[in-house]
């Protein structure tokens, strides 16, 4: 069987400010689902009576227009997105290599549904450009 391999790019992240309440996730995703974007990955964290909805789209342009349309709050990063296999120890083994360069990580978050051969994290590191080399 062959080594499972790792894959990462660099991708857009937008970072929408939004109020820590009932219903605000489903407006997000539906301003975006009627523009026809589809979200890859995603997470929310409160900040008080705010919070952070963070999400990697398949159309960062179409996404941005729509945001902006309903005159929503965003912030916008350069990413790491890395597909790692779905094993134990693969995250360690990833995120051992970025230490050994030396690399921060400040965010990440990332899922895999059971089953499936790969796992998708994403990262906010000190050196991007260092990072998306990592295999």
């Amino acid at each position: 069987m062959p080594t499972p391999r790792v894959i990462s790019s660099r991708a857009r992240e937008l970072s929408i400010i939004c109020e820590d309440r009932p219903g605000t996730l489903s407006h997000l995703a539906k301003v975006l689902g009627d523009a026809k974007v589809n979200i890859v990955a995603m997470s929310c964290t409160p900040a008080g009576v705010q919070g952070a909805v963070r999400v990697i789209v398949d159309d960062f342009p179409r996404a941005k227009s729509a945001l902006d349309r309903e005159h929503l709050s965003y912030a916008e990063h350069d990413v790491l997105y890395v597909e790692i296999p779905n094993m134990p120890g693969a995250l360690a083994e990833f995120t051992g290599k970025l230490a050994a360069e030396n690399i921060n990580i400040s965010i990440a978050y990332g899922a895999a549904a059971k089953g499936t051969r790969n796992a998708i994290v994403v990262f906010r590191v000190s050196d991007l450009e260092k990072a998306a080399s990592i295999r």
